[in-house]
């Protein structure tokens, strides 16, 4: 049986662009249906197309890749994958980006070794990269909370009926689910804003 070659293509969120990997992936004669997308972080290896991808492959195919990146970004998950694949699955990796990964054509055991060396180094600086990212998205939450920037939904306004029937409850004429009812709001809500009064 003749072995197939399919594509994968990750991109972190649905806003990103995938445009170049598949541009990439044509140019090598994946085959249109053969190409295989997620729209997902690459932290971990659960993504559905992903999944489905490994599932449907044999012995001896081949997945293409734009870049090791694209694989994904959780440096001790990539190198656990990509030994899986090869050695257990015996499915081979091409790399667009970085051509000495290339499992399909670097069989001997000198390329072996230095395609190890270099994935281990580019999946420690996706790490790497995934951890920056982070990091930089914290510091920048952290400013914004200092000029005063507020995240999540809006506080929700209290109505104008709200002094008259915290009085009523005050008095103990309603219960708390009473009153929250009235002024459609939740039970938890009614006894935070009476609290501030």
């Amino acid at each position: 049986m003749e072995h197939q070659i399919y594509g994968y293509v990750r991109v972190s969120t649905k806003e990103q662009n995938e445009d170049r990997q598949l541009i990439a992936l044509r140019t090598y004669s994946v085959p249109e249906d053969h190409i295989y997308m997620d729209k997902l972080s690459g932290k971990d290896f659960n993504r559905p197309a992903y999944k489905s991808l490994v599932k449907r492959m044999q012995t001896g195919d081949v997945m293409v890749i734009k870049s090791i990146d694209r694989l994904g970004r959780n440096y001790d998950e990539i190198l656990e994958q990509w030994r899986y694949l090869i050695k257990e699955r015996r499915i081979d990796i091409v790399v667009l980006d970085m051509p000495l990964l290339n499992t399909h054509t670097n069989r001997d055991l000198t390329r072996t070794l230095i395609a190890d060396i270099v994935l281990q180094l580019l999946s420690y600086v996706a790490q790497t990269e995934r951890d920056n990212i982070r990091q930089r998205q914290a510091e920048g939450i952290a400013a914004a909370r200092m000029r005063g920037v507020r995240f999540g939904r809006p506080e929700k306004q209290k109505p104008p009926e709200f002094p008259l029937i915290c009085r009523r409850w005050e008095s103990g004429e309603l219960s708390g689910r009473e009153a929250a009812r009235i002024l459609q709001i939740t039970h938890s809500t009614f006894f935070k804003w009476a609290r501030e009064l």
